[in-house]
C-alpha cells in the first residue's frame, strides 16, 4: 500500500519529502552548480563553448564529489557530525572521491589508449567497426579537491539556512 503524502505526525513524503530535506536539497543543488560550471571551465580550458558538459561526466569539478559532500555537510551542520548518518554520508563521500580520482581516472585512460589501438586497425579486422569508447571518466585530483570545497560550501550554506528556519531535516 502506498505511503500518504503525509504520515500521522505530519511531515511530508514523497517529493515534498525530499524537496523539504535540507541535505538532499544541498546535494541537488551542488550537483547541478558542479554540472554548469563545467561548461564555463571546458570554455575556459579548451577556448571553445561546449553545452553537452552539463549532461557528461568528468572535468571540472567533480559533480559527484560536490554531491555527496554538500549531502554530508548539511548532514553535519543541521543533524550533528556525531550521528550516525553523518558517519554514512562522510563514508560515502570518501569512497566517491576515491573512486572518481583513482578507478575511474584509470578506466578512462585505459579507453584512451584502446581508442588509439582501435583507430591503428587494418579496416578489414573485425574490431575495426567497434565505436569508440568514453574517455571522460573519472577526475584529476584537483577536480575532486574543487568538487569537494563546492560541496563544503553549499552543504554548509544549505545546511544552516535551513537549520535556521527550522526546517525538517
Amino acid at each position: 500500500m502506498p505511503r500518504p503524502l503525509v504520515d500521522g505526525s505530519g511531515a511530508p513524503n514523497g517529493i515534498n519529502g525530499i524537496l523539504q530535506n535540507g541535505p538532499c536539497v544541498a546535494g541537488f543543488v551542488a550537483f547541478f552548480i558542479a554540472q554548469s560550471l563545467k561548461v564555463i571551465t571546458h570554455w575556459y580550458s579548451e577556448g571553445r563553448w561546449d553545452f553537452t558538459r552539463v549532461i557528461g561526466s568528468g572535468g571540472m569539478p567533480s559533480s559527484h564529489t560536490a554531491c555527496v559532500v554538500a549531502l554530508t555537510t548539511a548532514l553535519g551542520a543541521i543533524s550533528g557530525t556525531d550521528t550516525g548518518t553523518f558517519a554514512i554520508g562522510l563514508v560515502l563521500s570518501l569512497v566517491v572521491m576515491y573512486d572518481a580520482s583513482g578507478v575511474r581516472l584509470h578506466a578512462g585512460k585505459q579507453a584512451t589508449v584502446l581508442n588509439i589501438i582501435i583507430s591503428q586497425l587494418p579496416a578489414d579486422h573485425p574490431g575495426s567497426e567497434t565505436v569508440p569508447l568514453r574517455d571522460r571518466l573519472g577526475h584529476t585530483p584537483r577536480q575532486v579537491a574543487v568538487g569537494a570545497l563546492l560541496g563544503v560550501m553549499t552543504g554548509y550554506l544549505l545546511g544552516t539556512v535551513w537549520h535556521g528556519f527550522g526546517m525538517p531535516s
